[in-house]
Parts: C-alpha cells; structure tokens; sequence
C-alpha cells in the first residue's frame, strides 16, 4: 500500500487546515489508521488514529481542535484541525497499521506517507 498525503500549509495561530491521506495498492482502510507528526530533533508524535469500526483517540494536545475520519470506500482518511497553535507546527504523517486497533505508537504503523508540512504562525 502507498499512501500520499496532501492539504499542508502555512496559517495563522487560530487557523485551520484540513489534511487528506489517498491510498493506492491494497487496502488499508479496514485497518488502524493514524496522523503522526514530527518536527527536527525529535521523535515521530502520534496525533490521532482511528480503528477498524471507527473508534478514534486522540493525542491530549490536540483534543476537542482535531477530527480524524475515514472514507473506507474511497480510500481517503482526513485529519480536520482547527484552532491551531504554533506548536502544532511539524511535518504531518499518514500511517496504517496491521492491525484493527491499535496503540497510537509509531512502532504499531507500518506503512507511511512522505509527509506534509503544516507551519502555524504567532
């Protein structure tokens, strides 16, 4: 499976984006999927993941600002974040694991997209 993300950018502080991860390949989509970011110097941060029925969990920093969801059929998982901080500014991963459910850990994701920056400004 590959997948690819898209829908980074610049914004304010308060400013939202939307990110959209298309898979190509197998599907992946019936299992774990989550948004990871990272910025230089340290380790690769789960953001939110959602499970093979839906069930979503959420990073403590981002939660009640971001919305994980799926489209199953069209192999497309989005990440809506709004009020945004400075400090959600890093490069923003897709990844699906094998299994249903799973932890929101890197080490549980084995497939990954290259990346999308998302830079949020004072």
């Amino acid at each position: 499976a590959q997948l690819a993300e898209s829908g980074g950018g610049s914004v304010q502080t308060g400013g939202s984006l939307s990110l959209t991860c298309k898979g190509s390949g197998s599907s992946v989509y019936d299992l774990e999927m989550g948004w990871f970011r990272q910025v230089p110097g340290k380790d690769r941060e789960g953001v939110a993941g959602i499970a093979n029925d839906g069930t979503s969990n959420y990073a403590d920093s981002v939660k009640g600002r971001f919305t994980i969801s799926r489209d199953i059929a069209k192999n497309t998982l989005f990440l809506q974040m709004n009020s945004l901080k400075p400090e959600d500014t890093a490069m923003y991963y897709c990844a699906a694991s094998s299994f249903k459910t799973a932890p929101l850990k890197a080490s549980f994701f084995g497939h990954w997209g290259q990346g999308t920056q998302v830079t949020v400004s004072s």
